[in-house]
């Protein structure tokens, strides 16, 4: 039985007519992105044709997911909308504040004792407005939502950059900031860029060592980390079919890494077959029904040049298992390639670590092809060579594999089975070995790889690629090896060549699980009282940001010009500052410690405007602004790529930050910082970054007449009496120039619930 399957039931009844309103509306086949979007319009049947990559449209998603991490923050905002129940369906999970160390049942009962003022919180919030809770150990949020509720046509957005994982199962899923998840939980509409749409056709099929995971590699190797920024991406054609629903997940889910604003499949068997393993044969049953609505026109993908903005082909057939990576995911190398090019990079040969699992890559299919070949390292008496670490994505995948003796397979191999949840991936590792941060490489089956995203050493050289390669690479122990050719020494000192993995898409004996965790919330939560202690360090109830006060901005003086790539684990590292995530003011004290100082190359060393004097960035930032001084923040390209993570707008707001001036960003950070009242402007002339000096003041002039699309003005004035004055554009319109006038998206909410 699935989750909210009257809300499914109702959406499905109108989903025909307003398909076909809109095909009629378009006067053309419709892309399967675009049935989805205009079947869940704020203002309901189509009446309007919205221009892509141009027109700010109102949705209204069907549900909510958060994680725990990011939960903290958004319930915190939606505990000040007035609201009792949240409006649409919402969960939150408990994933990210898990430190993998010891195993599973150690790591869980830490995470337990160390975090339970948090998870008592967000069990109590959730408890009192209606939101599934569920427990630590229970999964990753999005294998999880996967399970649960993803469904065929679907809008769901959540508060983490992977939620995209969900189009694996047809939704348009999007990776979003926590304000608005309270926006929708609050019966706001939800406000988004109409997208671009950009086309893969698959043909051919994946075989041998290849997998899906190398499908969204080839993808990031074509696009790079910011070429999918503003669209989304649709996969199509004979080899998307040939797909397994769990596959499509991992390429959805590492779109992130491209910055899309998501990826998704259309609805056909495989998608049906995933719905009815996983107990929701009734969800699979009305989509059926309505099955020609949930993928896109024939025509459309018979002659996709016609109907998407850009169009990629890749053929299976030809795709080679590669390796993405270091510091970037966009950066592939084939594994036949592999060696050569670590030895021309001098990275580092011997790998460490390997590690298998995230939300990417943590399906039973994914942890039955790993297990295949550690299956061959068994009968063949090898040793692996690196430590091995294995991670289920849900407590419904472990509990299975576990029953089918794949956990006793993994840690005869000598691997640890951590607990089913983030850990490593977001940097959650007690990685005790790299306390020197000396260069070292790792591999892992995860999507993301900056500097210091894994265990917070700047030298680790973390490798991308599927659990496959990740086992592989694993029992060798060395980057200058292929799979595919070469042989592995055993105890004996024979040479074995490893066989092609073989993977179980569905358990024989079906899915089984004892207790999935999942806690429902009251029928009526209006007696639920949640507790936020004035003294915890963890937890800190919000003081709404100061509304504008009307006038231009004069004399702020520079925080940091940030050289190069500037991530949001540059501006708000998780790992260890995790447990701050529900308390502004403790969080803030990592306010872009990551990034790198133009002035000095340096990373947490800023000039404090006031004394002269270097400082690390959070202790600069605070003593600036409590000198009443406003603070500006300049980056470069694709600033705050990577992670949703609010708190890497609201930080520079609370310590003072009133703009933030780049040549380009991420979508999701851009619409963080207008969520959160900070000025985000982008420079009109990408040459003007390199006018701006560490001494600089800066006006920001014509916000009196702030209006959509009119440019303002920011006049720099050096140290040596001398200015500079640029043209400045961004891309508020008339709904986010009333949250910057407001001094928040939310204070424009309470108002006007009140």
């Amino acid at each position: 039985m699935a989750f909210d399957l009257e809300m499914i039931r109702e959406l499905y009844k109108k989903f025909p007519a307003r398909v076909i309103a809109a095909r009629k509306l378009l006067n053309k086949p419709l892309t399967l992105t675009e049935k989805i979007l205009y079947t869940h319009l704020d203002s309901g049947d189509p009446t309007h044709i919205f221009e892509r990559g141009v027109d700010y449209v109102d949705f209204r998603p069907d549900r909510v997911a958060m994680q725990d991490a990011t939960a903290q923050m958004a319930l915190l905002q939606f505990m000040q909308a007035g609201k009792n129940n949240t409006a649409v369906p919402s969960s939150v999970h408990c994933d990210h504040l898990i430190l993998a160390k010891d195993g599973a049942d150690k790591d869980l009962e830490k995470a337990n004792y160390t975090n339970q003022e948090v998870y008592d919180f967000l069990s109590s919030v959730s408890n009192k407005y209606g939101i599934g809770f569920w427990k630590p150990g229970a999964g990753i949020i999005h294998q999880v939502v996967l399970e649960n509720y993803a469904f065929p046509g679907g809008m769901m957005i959540g508060t983490d950059s992977h939620t995209p994982n969900a189009g694996g199962l047809g939704m348009v899923a999007v990776g979003v900031g926590g304000a608005d998840a309270v926006d929708v939980m609050a019966d706001m509409p939800w406000e988004l860029k109409f997208p671009k749409i950009i086309g893969v056709k698959l043909t051919g099929r994946l075989s041998g060592w290849t997998s899906p995971k190398d499908v969204i590699l080839k993808v990031a190797d074509i696009l790079t980390v910011k070429g999918g920024t503003g669209s989304i991406v649709e996969y199509f054609g004979d080899g998307a079919k040939s797909l397994s629903a769990t596959g499509r997940a991992t390429i959805c889910n590492m779109g992130a890494e491209i910055g899309a604003t998501t990826s998704t499949f259309g609805y056909d068997d495989k998608t049906a077959e995933y719905l009815i393993q996983t107990d929701r044969s009734d969800v699979a049953e009305l989509a059926n029904s309505i099955s020609e609505y949930l993928t896109g026109d024939i025509e459309v993908y018979d002659s996709p040049e016609l109907y998407f903005d850009q169009v990629i082909e890749i053929n299976l057939n030809e795709l080679e298992p590669a390796l993405n990576g270091p510091f970037t995911p966009d950066l592939r190398t084939s594994v036949s390639n592999m060696a050569e090019t670590a030895r021309q990079n001098n990275w580092p040969l011997k790998l460490d670590a390997g590690l298998i699992g995230s939300c990417t890559n943590s399906s039973y299919e994914d942890i039955t092809r790993a297990a295949s070949i550690a299956r061959q390292a068994l009968a063949n008496n090898i040793r692996v060579k690196s430590k091995l670490f294995i991670t289920p994505g849900s407590e419904l995948v472990r509990y299975t594999i576990e029953r089918d003796g794949l956990i006793e397979e993994f840690e005869k191999l000598g691997a640890t089975v951590l607990a089913n949840a983030c850990g490593q991936c977001i940097g959650q590792w007690d990685r005790e070995d790299v306390a020197d941060q000396r260069k070292n490489s790792i591999i892992t089956s995860f999507n993301r790889n900056f500097a210091k995203r894994n265990d917070g050493n700047p030298n680790t050289h973390a490798f991308v690629s599927s659990p496959d390669m990740v086992m592989a690479y694993a029992i060798a122990g060395k980057l200058d090896f292929n799979p595919l050719t070469d042989k592995v020494q055993n105890e004996d000192g024979d040479l074995v060549k490893l066989d092609e993995p073989s993977g179980v898409v569905y358990p024989s004996l079906g899915f089984e699980v004892e207790d999935p965790g999942y806690q429902k919330p009251a029928d009526d939560g209006s007696e639920v009282e949640v507790i936020v202690n004035p003294e915890s360090k963890r937890l800190q109830l919000l003081t709404p940001f100061k509304a504008w006060d009307g006038n231009d901005f004069t004399d702020l003086k520079l925080l940091i010009k940030a050289k190069g790539k500037c991530t949001t684990d540059h501006i708000s590292m998780a790992g260890p500052w995790l447990r701050f995530r529900g308390h502004l003011e403790n969080i803030s004290q990592n306010l872009l410690i990551g990034a790198v100082n133009y002035f000095n190359d340096k990373t947490n060393d800023v000039k404090n405007q006031v004394t002269g004097k270097y400082e690390p960035v959070p202790d600069a930032a605070a003593g600036m602004r409590d000198a009443g001084i406003g603070t500006i923040v300049i980056g470069d390209e694709n600033y705050g790529e990577g992670s949703s993570r609010e708190h890497a707008a609201m930080e520079p707001r609370f310590m003072g930050v009133k703009v933030v001036m780049v040549r380009s960003f991420a979508r999701i950070h851009e619409t963080n910082l207008k969520k959160q009242g900070v000025l985000a402007l982008t420079f009109n002339n990408k040459n003007d970054y390199d006018k701006v000096r560490e001494d600089d003041s800066f006006d920001i002039i014509g916000l009196t007449d702030f209006a959509p699309g009119k440019q303002l003005t920011v006049v720099l004035r050096h140290s040596d009496g001398t200015t500079d004055e640029i043209k400045a554009n961004h891309t508020y319109n008339s709904n986010q120039i009333e949250w910057f006038r407001a001094g928040s998206a939310l204070n424009l909410i309470k108002k006007r619930n009140k």
